[in-house]
Formats: C-alpha cells, structure tokens, sequence
C-alpha cells in the first residue's frame, strides 16, 4: 500500500489507530500515583483511620504524552517507507545481471552497484536465482547462479578495474548459464562505451532467448580521457579524446606533477562543439617539463584520466664520440667540447670508456641511448657497424658531424643521409674563389623553420652533398649558395643525422654561435629514449616487473596481487594481468598507460533486441525505512514518560539521596531503553588468536631481546636485560617487566621500545623478510641496539681487518634503512637523560656508543642539550652491555668486566638507564632551553 511518498509494509496494523480513543479513556481513568506530603503539626491525626485518595484524572499533557507513545509504536509496526520505488517487474525464473566494471565505469560505480543491488532484492523477494557476471574480470570467474543475498555479498566485493571491458568472454559465459535457467530476465548495466566485439557479443547473448531484457546505460557519457602527450622543443603537448554523439562544447583543466604528486604545469583544453579530440600546450622551461612524472584532468576520477610519463617524455641520455686525440690536451679545439657544453644542461652526456671502436660503440649502446652523436669519426669495424644500423632501426638517432677522417674514408650510405663527394670543400682559401659563405634561412619542412637563421655565422669549409631526387626533402639547413649544411633521412623507427662542418670553430664558427645550442636541443628532442638500464637487458624479451599501478579511480597505487611482469614492446595491450602503471624499479620505469594515441571513445549504441527491452537508468535507491527512527523516537517518549511518573509521584523531589537513587534509576531506564533500541545495537569484539599476548606484552613496560639460537649469548642477554631492568626498578620510577626474547623473522616487535640484539658470527644469519621487519619496526619509531662485544676500536665502516662479528653486523646493515652515525656528542641528551655521563662503557670499555647523527642539531652554549626531536633508530656499540649488566639468581654479577673495575659495572648499569630514559621520553631536555621564556611569560 502507498501513497504520495509513503508506503507501508502491513497498512492493516493502521486500523489499530482507531483504538486511540479507547487508550485516551484508561488512562484518564488510571492516574498516577499521587504524591505525598508530610505537614508535622497534624502527625496526631496519622493515628487517625485513612481514607485512600486519589487524583481524579491524569494531567493533559501526560495522556497526550503516552496518546503519542502509542501512535508511534503503531506506525512502526506499519513497516513505513518514506519516498518509496516501484517494485521492478521481472518475467521468467530467473535473473542474470552483466554489470561493466572497467575503467569508464569508476567515477559513479557507486551508482551502478546501487542500481544492480535493487534489482537482486527484487529478485531475491520472488526466490528467483540470480546469475552475477563482471566484464572485466579473469574468465574463470564464477557468475552463478547464486541465491540473491550471496549475490549482494558478491557485488558488495565488486570493484571498478582500471581495464577495458572484456564483453564478448562475459557475455559467452553468461548465454552459456542463462542455457539452463530459459526465459529469464536479462538485466544489461553498461559504462555506455563501445568495444571491440560488442555486436558478436550481443547476439551471442541475445541467442539465450531471455524472457525480457533491462538496458541500463548512460545516453550520453560525459566522461573524458588522455590519449597522447609529447615533450617538443618548446612546449608540452597534451591530447584529450571523449566520445562522440551529439556532444557540445566543453572544458577540462589538464595538470602535471612531479614524482612526489606535486602539481607543477596546468593548461586548458576545450572542446568544439561535436568534437571528440583537443589539444592543450604547458609552455614551461624544458628543465620543468623534464620533472614531469605524469599528467591528469581535473575533476575525472577513472584511470582514463591519468597518464604516466617514463625517460622517453624526458631528459634524453645522449652518447658522446669521438677519435680525435686533443680531447684532452686542447679541450677548444676538441670535437666534443661545443656539444658538451651545448647539451650538459638539457641531456645526460654518457662516453664510452675504451677508445677502440669495437668497444666504444657496444658500450654505447648498452646505455640505451636517445642519441649518438659521433664527431669526425670514419670508417667503424663491422661489428660496432653492424649493431649501430640495427639500434637505429629500432628507433635510435644518429647525428654525425663532418671533419678530416668522414671527408677521407669511405662513405657508408646506411649511416650517413646523403651520398657525399669524396674530399672537402674549401671556402676562401688561395685555392678557391669563393667567400665563406653565410646560413640561409632554414627550410619550412625541417626541424629548424621556426628558428631564424644565423646571420654572424659563416661556412669556410664542409663536405659536399652529391645532387639526387631527394636532396631537397632531406635538407634541414642550407648555405646561401645552396648547399646543404645539415642533411636528415630516416633509417627504419629511427634517423640518421649529418652537420656537413666539424663541431669545433675549424670550419666553421657554427659551434660557438647561440644557434648551434638551439639547434641540437631541437635534434634532441627528435630522438626517444630506448629504455631503462635497470630494466632492458640484450635479450629483447626482457619482462619488467610492476613498481605502480593506476588505479580505477585514476590514482597511483601498489601493484595487485594479479598484476605480472609486462614485456615492453610496442604496442603492449592493458589487461588484468598488465594493467596501466609503471613497470621496473627505482631505478628506471617504462609507464604502460591505458589509452594508445590513436585511440577514439565510441558510444555504445541500443542492440537491437529480438525481445522486449525496457529502458531504466543509473540511480540510487532513494526510499527510507521509517520503522527504526519511529521505533527509537517511542523510546524516548517512553524515558520521558518514566521521569514524569517520578516526578508526579514526588520521588524526585525528596531528599538528595532518594532523588540521586531516582534519577540514577531514570538514567538507567534509558539507557538500558537506547541499548535496546533497533538498528543501533553494537556487535561485541570476538577475541582474536594472540590477544592475550598482546595484552600481556602492552601492560608492562619490557625490554626485547634478539633469540640468536646460541644458548649461552641468549642465557647472558636474558640475564643482562633482567639486571637492568631490577636496577631501573631501584634508581627510577619505571618498573620494568620480564625480559622478553623475541624472534625477529615471527613475533610482533611494536610492542617494545628498544631491542637489544648480540652479534654473534656462529649464529644463522636472518633472513631478508626477518630484516625487513626489523627495517619497519625501526622506521615506526623502535630503537635496536646492536653489540658486537668485541670492542672494536677502529670504528664501525673501517676499511681495517674487523672481526667476525663486526662483520656479520655489516652484512645485517646492509639489508636496513641506517641513516648517517656518529659517537654519541658531548651535548646529545643520552649523556644526561638521567644520569651525567661522559662515556658509556659495557664489560668492556673503549668502544664509542654510534647513534644518529644530528646533522641538521645545533650545538649553542645556552642550551643544556643538543635540539631536534626524536630518538635515533639505531646504536651501535662493542662493550658488552648485557654482559656488564647480567646478573645471576642470588643477584650478584655474572660476568666480571675488563678490566675488574666495580666502578665501571656502576657506569654500565647507568648507561643502561639513560638508554631506556632516552627511548622512553625523547629529547625532553632539549626544551628546557624554554623554561625562561615560558616563566617571564606566566609573570606577565
């Protein structure tokens, strides 16, 4: 039953609103109890026989009171609904539901779960099974059927992935289902983008025969996405795409960040009206542009959205050289100088080491290289010829200059772009009639047009083009008497590159004019990067692992436990296993981004159907329950109606005791009346496994010790630790609990403040997860004491023999995250956390204790200890703290020190107090220095 925006769930409990009347009628004739007074001059008449009174009726307001009561606990056990929706008509047994959940469906997911969650509770209240199926999800997923709430539970786990849509596998998986279940109702949610496949994926569906088919798809997606971008010479170059149909003009803000997220370029892209491709420009200096990291709109939240940036959108590592044998004798006159001075701002330089070509050009080439340039090199061996070619035609730039040795050796026409006269051209010599030549204006089709030609630079030498059909096109610079000056031609993916001058000012002044810098930034940025050193090996299948994922939502995000190592090639597909983001290692990515440049976004068009279909659309579920709040407002009028009873019966204004007890008894009644109330009861915890240890290892403050498996290092750091923390319990307010040994690689660390960990060399060396966790327990504020107890005296890091246990500690450290030591400092707050120290000796003494050093802490005279905040993660010492610290049943010391002093035991067992006093309250001393201030304030 509904009307306007209410329904009820049983409007036959309504009729017991007419029993109003009849409630209103008892309790007028039921008042409450009347309330007593005490008047002592007439205590002689208390001996007199009573006649019982009472009220005649009950106050007006308490009747309507409980008239209200009872009114609202009829309209909740009415079942009422406030703006209540239409029960969704389904024909047949059964209900399948094919909900997409790529990338396009992210920014309103909660929408489409809402919408897909109706359908299965009205699915559910017929009993019908429902079939549950992802489009983009593994193949093996299972689709059902299922009853309707394992189908809820199931939707509820769903999540948007950052992937195409996969319909043709899931819609053959749900005809293949909907074959035993015939005449179902097929409800199809859509993100309302097109696929590869959807028409044979639709008919493969629609030969099911289903009963009835619910379409559910955006008529328009107004959802748009980054398709391509380009590092050029001068500005960076975004295009966005959206899908097309009817769309009208509109506005996105793309923005790029750093690799730490920070947003450092911005630029606007519009639409035209129907058009569903724009591009936007960031004119920022190139050094800003190369800390770009990624890109993203403003507003979209769906992987789409993001695009990620590898070496290939930045800096370029360019290869350097050359035979010439001034380099560095007369740096001026070496072929290499202009162009490092050149490129040293916008690339990174690499040169081989080896000076033989045959080694030179491979361990070039091992670097990956955007560009080599090669500077008056002739004739190269067959083998650096021959691996030189193929790294060009996989992409690579090749830019030669001219000089004596390419003028006199052979000429090989795959590295070079032109056909080129033997010998050298003079200009201005005895020999020649003709002047040094200037440049002319660069040709319209080349990478120099926008570039005005350099009037102060002339030519007195270069190497001459043989003419050909192609010279024109493959002419990039030219002299004012025609002749080119530099020649481009394509080899492959890649280029090859030719200055017909040498690098140097010998030929020309070309390389110390401003023109020259512009001119190879403009060739740089041509090249690509051919990969990451960490990543690529020789072998070209090479599998990268992942490092970062785009998420759904168009965030960066740790891989998934389903994402593989992908294989750079182009033309890399996005699937589960591969899905977008950046894969290698810290030390070099190759992003894998979603969308390809030449990708389009389709609107996914209505199949045609060879049944009925009915059209619905995404919305939440707008209806409300109303029985809960109507159930918990009776229960507040049944509270109040308590207090009134209370109150009219004179409990509550008698002496303070009896008024205490009332309102105690009141309080109580609600609360016992709130914790009853429905839909607001708390679960209780369940006790999970290891809570009493916890507990246990939380109640008391306990020092941890390191399991070493060496019984007698383990036997004197259980004694050690107990030692000190009887003495902490005699000389300080801290009452230490039992020693605790813990196993570094299994047991929970965060539990203790500081672990105390013996090197020893015979013991098991931990594991890289055990060291690890102690790599986290130490980032998360705990503190490890290492103690070799071999008194070193050469220094932790010596390049002196050291013994096995130092070493074995350096082999520890190695695996940990340490950050920079120093010998504990004169004014560092270990030296008088507790007790005035000046060293910290341990059975042994000598060894300096090494902590954090406090490289940015200020040492002034008017402080009483070093500033900064924190506790170091880490000491490091050699004196056997647990040895000097180790005592035996009757209490006495273990072991004696070295040498036999009381004294230096005492200093020990003191060391080891401020130790726990440092790890337990911090720098607090530091703060002294502000006691002053703090006090001629207070006076103020």
């Amino acid at each position: 039953m509904s009307f306007l925006p209410l329904s009820f769930g049983a409007p036959m409990v309504l009729w017991g609103l007419l029993a109003l009347p009849v409630i209103w009628w008892l309790l007028r004739l039921t008042p409450p109890r009347p309330r007593e007074e005490t008047f002592p001059p007439l205590a002689i008449l208390a001996r007199i026989l009573r006649r019982e009174e009472t009220p005649h009726q009950s106050p007006w307001w308490l009747t309507l009171l409980r008239l209200m009561l009872a009114a609202l606990v009829i309209l909740a056990l009415t079942d009422p609904v406030f703006n209540p929706r239409e029960k969704t008509a389904m024909q047949g047994g059964a209900l399948a539901v094919v909900l997409d959940n790529g990338w396009a469906a992210a920014p309103d997911w909660e929408r489409r779960t809402a919408t897909a969650a109706r359908l299965i509770e009205d699915a559910g209240q017929s009993d019908m099974p429902v079939i549950l199926a992802l489009t983009a999800e593994q193949p093996a997923q299972d689709i059902g059927p299922f009853d309707a709430g394992t189908a809820l539970e199931r939707l509820n786990a769903a999540a948007p992935r950052p992937v195409p849509t996969n319909r043709p596998a899931a819609y053959a998986r749900v005809a293949d289902a909907l074959a035993g279940l015939p005449g179902a109702t097929l409800a199809i949610l859509a993100d309302g983008l097109a696929g590869a496949g959807d028409d044979a994926a639709f008919e493969r569906l629609f030969a099911a025969a289903p009963a009835e088919i619910l379409w559910v798809a955006p008529q328009q997606p107004a959802i748009v996405a980054l398709s391509d971008s380009a590092n050029e010479p001068d500005r960076f170059v975004v295009t966005a795409i959206r899908p097309d149909r009817g769309t009208g003009p509109r506005q996105v803000v793309v923005y790029a960040s750093d690799e730490r997220g920070r947003r450092i370029a911005e630029t606007a892209i519009a639409f035209g009206p129907g058009a569903t491709r724009a591009e936007g420009e960031m004119r920022v200096p190139f050094e800003l542009r190369n800390d770009f990291a990624s890109i993203a709109i403003a507003g979209e939240n769906h992987a789409g959205a993001m695009r990620l940036l590898d070496e290939n959108d930045r800096r370029r590592r360019i290869g350097l050289l050359s035979q010439h044998e001034a380099d560095q004798a007369q740096p001026l006159l070496s072929p290499l100088y202009y162009i490092r001075r050149a490129l040293a701002p916008y690339a990174d330089l690499v040169e081989p080491e080896s000076a033989e070509l045959t080694e030179a050009v491979p361990q070039l080439l091992e670097r990956k290289p955007a560009a080599i340039i090669m500077a008056d090199v002739g004739t190269l061996p067959d083998s650096a010829r021959t691996a030189l070619v193929e790294w060009m035609n996989d992409g690579g730039t090749l830019i030669r200059f001219a000089g004596p040795r390419l003028a006199a050796a052979e000429h090989d026409a795959e590295l070079l772009p032109v056909r080129l006269r033997t010998g050298e051209r003079s200009l201005g010599g005895t020999l020649s009639w003709s002047e040094p030549q200037p440049v002319d204006a660069f040709p319209a089709s080349g990478p120099f047009s926008d570039l005005g030609p350099p009037r102060d630079v002339t030519v007195s030498r270069q190497v001459l083009a043989e003419p050909s059909a192609d010279i024109v096109e493959r002419t990039w610079a030219t002299l004012a008497d025609g002749t080119p000056l530099v020649t481009g031609a394509e080899r492959g993916e890649g280029r090859v590159i030719l200055f017909h001058v040498t690098p140097e000012a010998t030929w020309s002044n070309l390389p110390i004019s401003g023109s020259f810098v512009e001119m190879l930034r403009r060739l740089v940025q041509l090249s690509r990067n051919q990969g990451t050193l960490a990543s690529e090996q020789d072998d070209q299948a090479a599998r990268l692992p992942p490092y970062r994922m785009i998420s759904a939502s168009g965030t960066l995000a740790p891989p998934g436990p389903e994402a593989e190592p992908l294989e750079p090639r182009a033309g890399a597909s996005v699937t589960l296993t591969n899905p977008p983001g950046l894969y290698g290692s810290e030390e070099g990515v190759v992003a894998h981004n979603l969308l390809s440049p030449d990708a389009q976004l389709a609107v996914l068009a209505r199949p045609q159907s060879p049944v009925a279909m009915q059209d619905m659309g995404y919305a939440f579920d707008e209806s409300r329950p109303l029985k809960g709040a109507l159930m918990l407002a009776a229960l507040a009028l049944l509270a109040l109606d308590t207090l009134a009873v209370l109150w009219l019966g004179g409990v509550l204004s008698r002496t303070p005791r009896r008024r205490t007890a009332a309102t105690s008894a009141a309080l109580g009644v609600m609360l016992a009346l709130s914790l009853a109330a429905p839909d607001r009861a708390h679960a209780q915890d369940v006790p999970q496994p290891g809570d009493a240890e916890a507990i246990a290892a939380v109640s008391s403050t306990r020092i941890a010790y390191v399991v070493t498996g060496v019984a007698s290092v383990d036997a004197v750091s259980r004694a050690g630790i107990l030692g000190l923390s009887r003495f902490l319990a005699e000389k300080t307010a801290l009452e230490p609990g039992p020693p605790a040994g813990v196993d570094i690689a299994t047991d929970e660390l965060s539990f203790y403040p500081l672990i105390y960990w013996p090197i020893d060399a015979s013991a098991e060396m931990p594991s890289e997860e055990a060291i690890a966790r102690i790599d986290a327990y130490m980032q998360q504020g705990g503190t490890v004491l290492f103690d070799t107890r071999d008194q070193y005296s050469v220094g932790f890091g010596a390049t002196d023999a050291v013994s096995p246990e130092t070493q074995r500690l350096r082999d520890i450290l190695s695996g940990l995250n340490v950050p920079p030591l120093e010998p504990v400092p004169e004014d560092h707050v270990l030296t008088k956390a507790f007790y005035i120290l000046s060293e910290f000796p341990g059975r042994y003494n000598g060894s300096a204790l090494w902590v954090e050093a406090s490289v940015t802490a200020e040492s002034r005279a008017d402080r009483p200890v070093r500033t900064g905040d924190g506790v170091t993660p880490i000491m490091i010492t050699a004196n056997d703290f647990a040895g000097a610290w180790a005592i035996d049943a009757n209490g006495e010391p273990l072991l004696p020190t070295v040498p036999a002093d009381p004294v230096q035991r005492t200093y020990a067992l003191r060391a080891g107090v401020n130790i726990m006093m440092y790890m337990l309250t911090g720098n607090y001393k530091s703060d002294q220095v502000h006691i002053p201030a703090l006090l001629e304030r207070l006076g103020q």
